[in-house]
């Protein structure tokens, strides 16, 4: 598995842990808002509004704040606008990162967004630069265990997924964006938990990171989603299951 995905699961993990502060729901709440102000309230009909609907409800945000929500996007409560920007850069080792922001205000998102950047030895880079490197796709994370590999292919394929790469310890299914709703259902109705499911950006190729690099992006990638603006930051590294370990080892203490 890719650094890019293992930090998604970390974080995900994470914000099961932090989510009574509130910081989670904050950001969940947004991406409803606007998903609804640019695709219309209509669950059925909003296929971003149906993923963040569902992603909201998986932290365990009320039904009512999201349903408060969806109106603010549609117009039927008042609400901040929210305006979506994609900035790009390059941490150390030459890493390329995406950060996709949701701000109610373009000058101070980009001016604290280049501060992260500069302040953990990275640079901001002109649109375009690095996200050549990257695909939209569907990405679903399955714990080995959870299913056989086989059955996994046979399964996933079938309901119209790309492929099914295979981790040290997990199973990674890639769809289309327009196929992803689909692969998901399907692998819920065979029962098979998932560790993580949403569209993302998957790099290309990825750059792999020893130790002391792996460090160095994590914390780059733990001070920018910590950013209120911050929905999601894509990069292309990759970290070894042995490394990651190390890691972990290290920040216990």
């Amino acid at each position: 598995m890719s650094g890019h995905s293992k930090w998604a699961s970390i974080k995900h993990q994470k914000g099961a842990k932090d989510k009574a502060r509130g910081k989670l729901f904050a950001k969940l709440i947004r991406q409803v808002e606007v998903a609804a102000r640019e695709g219309g309230g209509d669950i059925e009909a909003n296929a971003t509004l149906r993923t963040m609907y569902a992603k909201a409800r998986a932290a365990s945000v009320p039904i009512d704040t999201i349903e408060r929500a969806v109106k603010r996007g549609t117009g039927e409560l008042e609400g901040v606008t929210y305006e979506s920007i994609t900035y790009e850069g390059y941490a150390p080792g030459g890493v390329a990162v995406m950060i996709d922001v949701l701000t109610d205000n373009r000058n101070r998102a980009g001016a604290e967004v280049r501060s992260l950047f500069s302040r953990m030895g990275g640079s901001m880079a002109e649109p375009g630069a690095v996200s050549w490197q990257f695909h939209k796709k569907g990405l679903i994370t399955i714990e080995k265990g959870k299913i056989d590999e086989d059955a996994l292919l046979s399964l996933a394929l079938d309901a119209g997924a790309e492929d099914v790469k295979v981790g040290e310890k997990s199973f990674e299914v890639i769809t289309n964006p327009q196929d992803f709703d689909a692969v998901k259902k399907a692998l819920a109705d065979a029962k098979i938990d998932t560790s993580l499911a949403e569209i993302t950006y998957i790099p290309q190729n990825t750059i792999k990171l020893e130790e002391k690099g792996a460090e160095q992006m994590l914390k780059l990638m733990e001070v920018l989603d910590e950013h209120d603006d911050v929905q999601k930051v894509h990069a292309n590294f990759d970290i070894p299951d042995d490394v990651m370990e190390k890691v972990a080892a290290a920040a216990a203490g």
